[in-house]
């Protein structure tokens, strides 16, 4: 498109394929730890596996959130309760170029509710013979809380998804704003965004991608380190 396409600012890019890729994959390896727990035949292994995928995309978004493109970043979209008030109330502006106040606080908590997943499923037993990677670093005692942990946790993750789909919903019938189409594309309608809303540039990919193969190093560092231990060590 040219500077005299009239189109040429119909749609503006705000998420990068970095945000785009962890929260879609977040969503399917949710799915994967309850699939890999619930279905019938010993997919423990899967399960783990999947534990330590979240705890590594988790982290990056985490970092991502320092780092990464401008609407990436955490001082981009958490605001303070007031604000959070006024928008659910309607009486701050009814759209943002990234995240709304209330949606950047939903971001905050699904990804605290999926380190706390990953982080407690390292230390977890089943109570009979699988235990996780780190469980030799704690006692049995530990081990039984941060499972119980583990399965609180996510039942107040299950709930949190359901209130960020119903919101979804709100914002697409209510709102008249499709949430689900720009973290397909990155690209949001510039008739919904601010006045003088500016898109990033690029999705910086590579820099997310070292970041994760950091993470990636880290994790496989300290699973390797860990003391081998089981639920029936004395």
């Amino acid at each position: 498109m040219t500077d005299t396409d009239p189109n040429a600012r119909a749609r503006i890019f705000v998420w990068d394929l970095p945000v785009r890729v962890m929260h879609w994959s977040l969503l399917l390896l949710v799915v994967g730890a309850w699939a890999t727990r619930e279905l019938p035949g010993d997919w423990f292994v899967w399960h783990v596996r999947i534990g330590y995928a979240i705890f590594v995309l988790v982290a990056t978004r985490i970092v991502w959130g320092v780092l990464g493109t401008h609407y990436a970043r955490f001082v981009e979209f958490v605001r303070g309760p007031r604000e959070v008030l006024q928008y659910l109330r309607g009486a701050a502006q009814r759209h943002y170029a990234g995240h709304n106040p209330a949606g950047g606080w939903m971001v905050l908590l699904l990804l605290l509710l999926l380190l706390t997943q990953a982080v407690t499923g390292l230390f977890a037993n089943d109570q009979i013979s699988e235990t996780g990677p780190l469980f030799g670093y704690v006692t049995v005692d530990r081990s039984d809380f941060l499972t119980s942990l583990h399965k609180i946790s996510f039942k107040v993750l299950q709930a949190a998804v359901a209130l960020h789909v119903v919101a979804v919903f709100v914002h697409l019938f209510v709102r008249r704003e499709n949430l689900v189409r720009p973290m397909l594309d990155g690209a949001k309608s510039a008739d919904i965004v601010p006045q003088g809303a500016v898109g990033i540039n690029g999705s910086q990919a590579i820099r997310a991608v070292a970041i994760a193969a950091i993470w990636c190093i880290a994790l496989w560092w300290v699973v390797r380190s860990a003391p081998e231990a089981s639920l029936f060590s004395f």
